[in-house]
C-alpha cells in the first residue's frame, strides 16, 4: 500500500513538472468570463481564451471548449459560437434553448458567418496565434446567454470540469475562480465601466498527454564533416504508422491530401516517421562570424502548417546579426539570460509551411557575431540545445552523433594565409628535392 501511495504521489508531481515548460514559464490559455447583464433567469457572459503562450498556437480545425453546468442551467442563445449539440429541450415550450445539455460543447463559428452571429474576435474557425508571433490574433472570443441559473453574484454557481481541445489533446484546465471584475472603457476613453462578475479557468499544455512521442525530429550537418547526422530511428514512433512512398503512384489520387475529421497524418514512410524534421547545417565560418542554416520539412501529406513556429536554443543567439528570411524574436525568459529565440515566417511569403512534396519545406540562414569567450565548433557547440515546432519539443540527436571536428582543423582555422602558402610552399620544394 505505502509503494502505491509513493508511486501516486509521483506521478501527481511529474504531471505537473512536465506541465511547466521552462522557456516559456507563464504560458497558458486563460478562459475570463464576464457577466455583462442580468436576464429574468440567468446572464449573459462574454467569455474571452487569451493564449499567452509564446510559441504554441491552436490550429485548423481550432479549439473545443466543453464544462459541467453546477445545476440544471442551460444556453438560450449564443453569438460568435455555437454548441455542438443541443441535447434533449422537450420540456420546453415556445422558445427552445440553444443547448440543453448538462455538458455542453462549444466550438467557434467559421470566417464568413452574417454579421448579426459575430462579435469581436470571434469567427475564425477556432485558429488562434501564438501570442508571441501575433499577440492581437491570440485570443477568441464569443457571448452566451444562460438560463435557470443565478441571478446575483451570489446565486450564481461557476461551471466546473472545463476541458480543452487545442485541436487535439494536451490541455488541463483548473477550476474557475472569482477574480476582480474587468473594467472597460468607453470608446471615448472618458468612462469606465465594469463586469457585474468575473471569473478565470486556466489552462496549461502536456506535451506527453497529447503525445507518448514526439512530433518532430532534428538532423545536423556542417561544412567541416562530411558526416551527415540524421534524426534518430524511429523518433516519433514507428508502431502502426500509416505512411506511403515518396514517389507513390497512390499520390496522384484525388483526395489524397484531405484531411481527415480524427486528423490521421498520412506520412511518407522515413526512418523517423514524424511529420516535420529540422534541419540546422554549420555552413560557413568568418573571422568575426559564422552562419548556419535552418530547413523544416513536412512529411505529412495532410497538413498545412500555418503561421508556424520555430524555437531554438543556442548559446550564441545572443549575438545574433541577421536572419535572412524568416523572423526572428528574443525570448528572454530569465533577465540577462538570452540564448533562447522564436523563429517564425515572412506574412504571404512562407508563414504557410506546405503539406509533403515538392513545396513542403521552408529554410532560411542566420548570420551569427562569435563571442571570443565562447566561440568554438569543437563538442558540438554549434548545434542547438533545444529545438522546439509549434510549441512540441523535438527529438534531437545522441551527443556522440553529433558532427565532430577534425583534429588538425583547429590548428589551421587559426592559421593566417601566409602561414599556410608557407607550408605549401615548402612541401612542394621537398617534393622537388626528392
Amino acid at each position: 500500500m505505502k509503494a502505491v501511495l509513493v508511486f501516486v504521489a509521483v506521478s501527481v508531481l511529474f504531471s505537473y513538472a512536465v506541465a511547466y515548460d521552462p522557456l516559456d514559464p507563464n504560458g497558458n490559455i486563460t478562459i475570463k468570463w464576464d457577466v455583462i447583464s442580468w436576464t429574468p433567469d440567468g446572464y449573459v457572459a462574454a467569455v474571452t481564451m487569451n493564449n499567452f503562450q509564446m510559441y504554441r498556437q491552436i490550429m485548423s480545425p481550432g479549439w473545443t471548449l466543453g464544462w459541467s453546468w453546477a445545476k440544471k442551467e442551460v444556453i438560450w442563445s449564443m453569438v460568435g459560437a455555437q454548441a455542438t449539440e443541443q441535447g434533449d429541450c422537450s420540456k420546453f415550450k415556445g422558445n427552445i434553448p440553444h443547448c440543453c445539455k448538462r455538458t455542453p460543447t462549444v466550438v467557434d463559428l467559421l470566417p464568413g458567418v452574417p454579421y448579426n452571429q459575430q462579435i469581436a474576435n470571434c469567427c475564425k474557425g477556432g485558429v488562434i496565434a501564438a501570442y508571441g508571433q501575433d499577440p492581437a490574433a491570440a485570443v477568441s472570443a464569443f457571448q452566451v446567454s444562460v438560463g435557470l441559473a443565478g441571478t446575483t453574484n451570489k446565486t450564481v454557481k461557476l461551471p466546473k470540469n472545463f476541458t480543452l481541445l487545442g485541436p487535439g489533446l494536451g490541455y488541463t484546465c483548473g477550476p474557475a475562480k472569482i477574480v476582480p471584475s474587468t473594467v472597460y472603457w468607453t470608446p471615448d476613453h472618458r468612462r469606465k465601466t465594469q463586469a457585474l462578475m468575473t471569473w478565470n479557468v486556466t489552462c496549461t499544455y502536456t506535451q506527453m498527454l497529447a503525445s507518448r512521442y514526439p512530433s518532430c525530429c532534428v538532423s545536423f550537418s556542417s561544412f567541416y564533416n562530411s558526416t551527415i547526422v540524421p534524426c534518430p530511428s524511429c523518433s516519433c514512433g514507428c508502431q502502426h504508422k500509416n505512411c506511403i512512398q515518396k514517389n507513390s503512384k497512390l499520390l496522384t489520387k484525388a483526395g489524397v491530401n484531405t484531411p481527415r475529421k480524427d486528423g490521421q497524418p498520412l506520412l511518407q514512410c522515413t526512418s523517423h516517421m514524424c511529420p516535420i524534421r529540422v534541419h540546422w547545417h554549420v555552413k560557413l565560418n568568418y573571422k568575426d562570424y559564422w552562419r548556419a542554416k535552418i530547413a523544416i520539412t513536412n512529411f505529412n501529406y495532410r497538413m498545412n502548417y500555418t503561421q508556424w513556429t520555430l524555437v531554438a536554443q543556442h548559446p550564441n543567439l545572443n549575438n545574433i546579426t541577421e536572419v535572412f528570411s524568416f523572423t526572428y524574436k528574443p525570448l528572454v525568459t530569465y533577465g540577462s539570460i538570452n540564448d533562447t529565440g522564436m523563429f517564425y515566417g515572412l506574412k504571404y511569403y512562407n508563414d504557410l509551411l506546405m503539406e509533403a512534396g515538392p513545396d513542403g519545406n521552408v529554410q532560411s540562414e542566420i548570420l551569427l557575431q562569435k563571442d571570443s569567450q565562447t566561440f568554438t565548433f569543437k563538442q558540438g557547440w554549434a548545434f542547438p540545445r533545444k529545438v522546439y515546432f509549434n510549441g512540441d519539443e523535438c527529438k534531437m540527436p545522441s551527443p556522440d552523433a553529433y558532427p565532430y571536428l577534425p583534429n588538425s582543423a583547429h590548428i589551421f582555422a587559426k592559421m593566417t594565409l601566409q602561414q599556410l602558402l608557407i607550408i605549401l610552399v615548402s612541401f612542394l620544394l621537398g617534393l622537388q628535392v626528392v
